[in-house]
């Protein structure tokens, strides 16, 4: 633990996780993308990151529950049928992630990063439906579990803006999904403990006193704030960090093309 606390990049990640939680807890969104893509920048592998933004995760998403739980913003039967999904999605993707090796995947989940941030810059732009539509949530929290999991972040760009998108309260919605991904989290993080047994603990430990801090100051904005303008910053962030990574995709390529080309070569030789 002194490791930890001497560690000159402790108070970076703290300040980041800070700012992570604040703009989750007020947009029910973007923690985990955010963490992930800054640690994938930062050169840890990404079953690594995953694990260790989804590890924080469970210290800021008890403390978001509880808080927004004391604000009433929770609705029992968005929990409830997000939940589970959530879970079997999480785990699923926390197993699938820790099987591949880090550098291969790395450049494609920052394709996916990516991605999570154009989806959050389209839902500046995109119209809320005036009366709450029909949502299948069992499979959207099945997605959303999933694509957390494998990309370090995703259960709110997937859910949260669909349920929002679909008309319904982001106030009882950001409440709901924010609680949910606490047990998310859970799952994932236990998964990725027996499969991969890996985790940076000074980003850890960083992201979670900054989220623990944030976490009731982004219950109270939930109520009051415009989300709009903050989800356009959150989504340009999260798009310029991830295009870093990707320039790496065709040496990527290269690399699976030279393994085609040896085993070709010895099964011809064979």
């Amino acid at each position: 633990m002194f490791e930890v606390l001497s560690d000159n990049n402790l108070w970076f990640f703290t300040i980041a996780g800070f700012i992570a939680q604040l703009i989750d807890g007020t947009l029910g969104m973007a923690y985990g993308v955010s963490c992930t893509t800054l640690l994938l920048c930062l050169g840890t592998a990404p079953a690594t990151a995953s694990a260790s933004v989804h590890t924080a995760e469970l210290f800021t998403t008890a403390a978001s529950a509880v808080c927004h739980y004391r604000e009433g913003n929770i609705d029992k039967n968005f929990f409830k049928r997000l939940v589970i999904p959530g879970v079997i999605g999480g785990i699923v993707g926390a197993y699938i992630l820790s099987s591949f090796p880090g550098d291969a995947v790395k450049p494609w989940i920052s394709v996916y990063l990516l991605i999570m941030g154009l989806v959050i810059l389209s839902k500046v732009f995109k119209k809320v439906s005036a009366q709450p539509k029909e949502t299948k949530l069992g499979p959207l929290g099945f997605i959303g579990g999933f694509v957390d999991a494998v990309g370090g972040g995703g259960w709110g760009p997937v859910v949260t803006s669909t349920l929002v998108a679909k008309g319904n309260s982001p106030r009882f919605v950001i409440g709901s999904v924010n609680t949910a991904e606490f047990f998310v989290a859970l799952a994932t993080s236990a998964t990725f403990f027996f499969t991969l047994g890996s985790v940076y603990l000074t980003a850890i430990v960083g992201l979670v006193i900054g989220g623990l801090l944030a976490a009731p100051i982004a219950a109270v904005a939930c109520k009051h704030v415009q989300p709009k303008p903050l989800m356009a910053a959150v989504g340009v962030l999260i798009v310029f960090l991830s295009l870093r990574n990707i320039n790496q995709i065709p040496e990527q390529i290269a690399q699976v093309h030279s393994i085609i080309i040896a085993v070709s070569t010895q099964s011809s030789v064979h």
